[in-house]
């Protein structure tokens, strides 16, 4: 009996995780008088996992000195993992305080939007936990369809059921194209597990190369469709501009760790013996990224469209991180996707601030004469718009020149130029959204109210893209560390 529960004790927070989502489920659907009941017992379960994979992490020892594999070879406890799933509780726990007024406001129904973000984050350690194809495949779709269902939940506007329904079509594309490379891969290996699926790509005969490289390409389709990466990133600014805001804001962060660790997984783990191929390929999907993103943004009025092209841009950088093929790059990248992640938790969470039950703040418009209304709001918004630039000493500076540094490592100085460049265009279009807030005038001069939780977290959030930059040393630290 000891054995059996220390086989299953690494996968204790995913258990838990699906039992407290059924609770809140049955408990939303026989108290719907209690409206907050669904928001607090979903916080106290993240607080829960957090504290048994902390536990875990650090205390137990589990995946500090190497890694533990288990239900036969389907799943793993690493440092990659362990860290990763943290970053994950903590950016779902600032999204569900961000949304709450935001969803009863428009009457979105409020259980099921918790009970579906848990889902949806349940999958997201499965996948990145996965040490297998078929562990990995779930995770991914235990992530997508409840992000699906999410974007409908405002069932009275009409553009949120077509989000929902482009983000349906496409995500179910991508991950056709996804399963089919890794097809080709597992028909070539006859292996689902990572480990043994790399010793047997490193051994493989010259004749079934060509096999290995063509399940490559669709496998690179498949991630570069997940984290919306040029040029399979036309859904990302149809599903951000449709769906509520707290949906968006949702997608935009949690999300994206999980597609950085299901591209470690797939690339790093599984297909070192490949890394030519997949660098070539990266380098040309990161060009393409940072080059549509940026220049897109330019011309966008609606900020929720301006922020999924900088999105796509910022995918660029980080797959340029991965591309290095080094450790320090895949920390430079690890580090780039989780302040990119503390980024736009703070610009989306903004937007659900500034939005009220008879109004989205949606167009840069909205933002005119911000300074007037509240200069704290403004300040907090030209911290978090400046460090997505990537102007110092703010976090988004620190993390590009970290990948720059990776990229020079590995002599692609070139590559290293091409990104400076198109940060200094990237730059336009967030001063241009900070003009707007201190130097327009604005219609509305009505005061912004939101709840004290809130205004804690939003200063919480943008204050520590300043407070990262000046000390980022912990952050690279514990990125070399699972690296």
């Amino acid at each position: 009996m000891g054995a059996q529960m220390y086989y299953i004790i690494p996968a204790l927070p995913e258990m838990v995780v699906l039992v407290m989502a059924l609770i809140t489920l049955m408990i939303g659907l026989f108290f719907p008088r209690h409206k907050n009941l669904s928001y607090y017992l979903s916080q106290i379960t993240l607080l829960i996992t957090a504290g048994l994979t902390g536990y875990m992490l650090v205390g137990w020892g589990v995946g500090v000195d190497q890694a533990s594999v288990l239900f036969h070879g389907h799943f793993t406890l690493d440092r990659l993992a362990g860290v990763l799933k943290l970053f994950i509780y903590l950016f779902v726990f600032v999204t569900f305080i961000y949304s709450r007024q935001y969803n009863q406001q428009r009457r979105i129904l409020n259980t099921e939007f918790y009970v579906l973000g848990l889902l949806s984050m349940l999958g997201m350690m499965v996948l990145v936990s996965s040490h297998s194809f078929l562990a990995l495949f779930l995770g991914v779709e235990l992530l997508s369809l409840p992000t699906y269902a999410m974007v409908a939940l405002w069932r009275d506007r009409i553009p949120c059921s077509e989000a929902a329904l482009k983000y349906f079509v496409i995500g179910a594309l991508a991950s056709g194209l996804l399963l089919y490379g890794l097809s080709m891969i597992f028909g070539v290996t006859q292996r689902l597990d990572i480990t043994g699926i790399a010793m047997v790509i490193a051994q493989a005969p010259a004749n079934q190369y060509w096999v290995l490289v063509f399940g490559l390409v669709f496998i690179v389709s498949g991630l570069a469709f997940k984290l919306g990466a040029a040029p399979f990133h036309m859904w990302i600014p149809d599903v951000y501009e449709g769906a509520p805001s707290s949906v968006t804001l949702f997608i935009a962060t949690a999300p994206k760790i999980a597609g950085f660790a299901m591209m470690i997984r797939l690339l790093v783990d599984t297909l070192p013996a490949l890394h030519i191929q997949w660098q070539e390929l990266l380098i040309v999907i990161a060009i393409l990224s940072m080059g549509i993103g940026n220049f897109a943004a330019i011309v966008q009025t609606n900020i929720k469209r301006l922020l999924a092209y900088s999105s796509i841009a910022h995918m660029g950088y980080l797959l340029l991180g991965i591309s290095c093929g080094t450790p320090r790059g895949y920390a430079a990248a690890l580090f780039y996707m989780l302040t990119y992640a503390i980024m736009a938790l703070g610009a989306f969470g903004m937007l659900t601030l500034m939005s009220r039950e008879d109004f989205e703040a949606e167009n840069i418009s909205d933002f005119s004469g911000l300074n007037s209304r509240n200069p704290w709001l403004a300040f907090l918004m030209m911290l978090t718009l400046f460090s997505l630039a990537g102007v110092p000493p703010l976090v988004g500076f620190i993390a590009k020149v970290g990948i720059l540094e990776a990229l020079i490592k590995v002599h692609l100085v070139w590559l290293a130029v091409v990104a400076m460049f198109f940060a200094i265009v990237g730059a336009y279009y967030y001063i241009r959204v900070v003009k707007t807030m201190y130097f327009e005038e604005g219609e509305k001069t009505d005061p912004i109210r939101y709840s004290w939780d809130t205004n804690i977290t939003i200063s919480l959030n943008s204050l520590a893209v300043l407070v990262i930059g000046i000390f980022p040393g912990w952050l690279f630290g514990l990125s070399h560390f699972v690296f």
